[in-house]
Order: C-alpha cells, then sequence, then structure tokens
C-alpha cells in the first residue's frame, strides 16, 4: 500500500466529515515509527493515550502516567505526523485539581508536545476545566463511557449506560461537553443503541470504541490491532494481525543462530580491501619482530 498524502487534518475537518456522513478513523501511537506508519496509511486521528501506561510503560493500570511521560511520547509522534491530527491524552490529576492546572497542562501538550489537540475525561464536572481550555485557545476531545482514570470510581471495566437512567446521564453529560465546546467525543463502553441514539443528537463528531457501528468514527490501540497486548482481548477487539507469535519467534530464532554461530555469516559483515589487510598483517609481523 503507498503513502496517502493529503491536506493536513483539523478539528474543522472531522466536523466536515460529520456533516458529510465520511467515517473517521483513529489509531493510537507512542512513537515515531508507528506514528509514520499510521499517518502513512491515512489515518486520521493519532491518539497518544494515556493507554500508554498499560501498553508501552508496563503500568497495571493507566493512573500512573506522568506528564512528563507523556510529553515525550506525543513529541515522537507529532514528528511523524504529517497529514493526522495529533490529540495528547491528558493523565490522570493533570486536570481534575484545579481550572489552572488544566489550562496548563493542555498548554504543555501544544508547546511542548507539539500535539493540535487534548482529550479528557469526564462529563459535567470535567465542564468548567474544558471551557477553560478551548478559552485558551486549546482544542478539545471529550471522552464519555468507560472513562479508565475513574475505574476506581467505577469499581472496575464496565459498559456504561446499561440502564435508562444511566444512559440518560450520558446523554446528558453529551450536551453539556457539547456547550463546553469540544470538538468531538469519544465514546467508550456504551451500548450500541445509546451511541446511535447520541450519535445521530450530537452536533460534533462522536469516535466509538466498544460502542457499536453507528458512531461517527472508530479507534483502536495499536497494539490491540495488531495481536501485541497478550492473550486478554476485549470483545470490541478485532485483531488484524497476530504479530507477537511473529515476533517471538523471531527472537528466538535470533537467538538460536547466534548461540550456534550461524549467524552472522561473512555475507553479513563487511570487508577490508586485500590490499590494505596484506599492509596491515605486514606490520603487525614487522612489529612482533622488534618486540623479540
Amino acid at each position: 500500500m503507498g503513502i496517502i498524502m493529503e491536506k493536513k487534518v483539523t478539528t474543522a475537518t472531522l466536523r466536515e466529515m460529520k456533516a458529510r456522513g465520511e467515517r473517521i478513523t483513529v489509531l493510537s501511537a507512542y512513537d515515531y515509527p508507528t506514528a509514520r506508519m499510521i499517518d502513512d496509511a491515512g489515518m486520521d486521528v493519532i491518539l497518544v493515550g494515556d493507554s500508554l501506561g498499560n501498553v508501552i510503560l508496563g503500568y497495571k493500570d493507566t493512573l500512573a502516567v506522568t506528564m512528563d511521560e507523556m510529553i515525550h511520547h506525543t513529541k515522537a509522534v507529532a514528528r511523524a505526523a504529517k497529514r493526522a491530527l495529533v490529540v495528547g491524552d491528558m493523565p490522570f490529576m493533570s486536570y481534575q485539581a484545579s481550572v489552572a492546572d488544566a489550562i496548563r497542562n493542555a498548554g504543555r501538550f501544544l508547546k511542548e508536545g507539539h500535539a493540535e489537540a487534548v482529550k479528557i475525561e469526564g462529563g459535567r464536572g470535567m465542564v468548567e476545566k474544558v471551557e477553560a481550555i478551548v478559552q485558551s485557545g486549546i482544542p478539545v476531545m471529550g471522552h464519555l463511557g468507560l472513562t479508565p482514570q475513574w475505574i476506581h470510581q467505577l469499581g472496575g471495566f464496565k459498559v456504561s449506560g446499561k440502564t435508562e437512567a444511566a444512559a440518560r446521564m450520558v446523554v446528558e453529560d453529551v450536551k453539556k461537553l457539547e456547550d463546553a465546546g469540544v470538538f468531538s467525543i469519544v465514546l467508550e463502553c456504551v451500548p450500541w443503541q445509546l451511541a446511535k441514539l447520541i450519535t445521530e443528537r450530537s452536533g460534533v463528531p462522536t469516535i466509538g470504541i466498544g460502542s457499536g457501528p453507528h458512531c461517527d468514527g472508530q479507534v483502536l490501540v495499536l497494539h490491540d490491532l495488531l495481536g501485541l497486548t497478550g492473550p486478554h482481548v476485549p470483545k470490541f477487539v478485532k485483531q488484524y494481525a497476530q504479530l507477537e507469535g511473529t515476533i517471538s519467534k523471531a527472537i528466538a530464532e535470533f537467538r538460536q543462530e547466534v548461540r550456534t554461530g550461524k549467524f552472522p555469516s561473512l555475507n553479513h559483515s563487511y570487508e577490508m580491501p586485500s590490499e590494505e589487510l596484506k599492509k596491515l598483517l605486514r606490520r603487525f609481523k614487522a612489529r612482533k619482530r622488534s618486540v623479540r
């Protein structure tokens, strides 16, 4: 597949895509080479997710990820993204404590990380922060439903909005975030019927993950898509490759070939011109005689 070169995606582009009924494609990335491949493939949005904590850094959840870690990885992704909109995921406690924290840390994503927008989890309780960030000139993507930073309050990873009362709260939160100025909203693990209702009513694009086929766009964690996140695969993930087995096999073969002397061979080696080698050997032979 060749490189897809189109004009730069912006928040306005996503709104135009929703209006046309054109589906929005989103993938996570945490480093330069994967971001380059995602961008070359023509993805619309690259999300530098706080899933960085689980997928790359080995934390048990997303709560331990720091701002400095997020900025470090966002910079790498932004260097690769020529077309896709780059969204930085604001980590736990980078925006919850105060409006000032929220503005300052969102600004770091743009100023230091070279992202073009930020994502914030939460609904009505985050409205003041979202409004302040947007009014500071920083685009905000909302995130409702299953919000991993709230996992201890939620009591685990659960589908959100399964009852009429819970679904109504999600719908209300969508409206509050829209009024606060978000340019799109991630809907994670909400029933597909609720996601369809929200998408039809919402004035901003919805990006689904585990929320059915009726959202304006879809997002997956790249490592889930590639089969690189171990044996536990969430229901909403489709693995388009099984690279963990392929990579493990390649590593095992490398180890075996080094142990047995099969690799490297002379075919993988550089060669000195014969005349230069003769000069070198004569010099060492002469030096050996002089020592005697």
